[in-house]
């Protein structure tokens, strides 16, 4: 699936499978899919980026069988162009690495449209975001991390906001993601400022009436 077959007026869910039951991956990825995400959310953490370890591109291939969604990368690593091949093997659509990397952030954004993926770009919230705006023409997706990268289950950081709408005024044909804190309250304040591709771990896989209703509730 391409991220060029979806407007970016279009309201996205963007499940983590952070939040996910880690026995039962590929059951949880296939179920966020039927309840109606079109895109699956991959957290990729090398322990060195950032204080925490998850998965890689043997598990994403693995799960790459179990569902039609775009599979919706973001590498939170410390050397992005080193594995680029390895993930568009494993079936990536879409991948977004960090502005802070130890890269030149144009040659990994040629490498991954290279492989016939999409690309994005996210940086830390104290991360100045005057530094993505050159390459808004040049990516098909700007993440804004509403919480520091690493973990799930934070706080909605309120002042990353703005954020949203500098990058929409920027690039309004540009594909807007939001991830940290995103529920059913806070969808709202982040698609009224221009977002349309929303990251939710705890709110879509933990919603205690089930994964439709979360779906619903963060797309409504």
């Amino acid at each position: 699936m391409k991220i060029s077959a979806f407007k970016p007026q279009e309201i996205i869910v963007s499940p983590s499978i952070l939040a996910a039951d880690f026995a039962n991956l590929a059951p949880e990825v296939s179920g966020a899919h039927e309840a109606g995400a079109q895109f699956i959310h991959l957290d990729v953490m090398d322990g060195h980026f950032v204080p925490n370890i998850s998965f890689g591109p043997g598990v994403i291939g693995k799960l790459r069988a179990h569902s039609e969604a775009l599979f919706d990368a973001h590498l939170m690593i410390s050397h992005p162009q080193k594995y680029i091949e390895e993930f568009a093997q494993a079936g990536c659509d879409h991948v977004t690495f960090h502005i802070e990397s130890d890269c030149d952030t144009q040659e990994v954004i040629d490498q991954i449209h290279s492989y016939g993926m999409s690309a994005g770009l996210t940086l830390k919230p104290g991360t100045d975001i005057e530094t993505l705006l050159p390459f808004v023409d040049k990516i098909e997706m700007v993440l804004i991390m509403t919480v520091e990268p690493g973990f799930g289950g934070q706080s909605f950081m309120h002042d990353m906001v703005e954020r949203i709408t500098i990058i929409r005024e920027a690039n309004p044909k540009l594909h807007i993601q939001v991830d940290g804190g995103v529920n059913k309250e806070t969808s709202k304040i982040v698609r009224d400022a221009g977002a349309n591709v929303l990251v939710a771990g705890t709110a879509f896989f933990r919603h205690p009436r089930g994964m439709k209703s979360a779906q619903l509730e963060l797309s409504q």
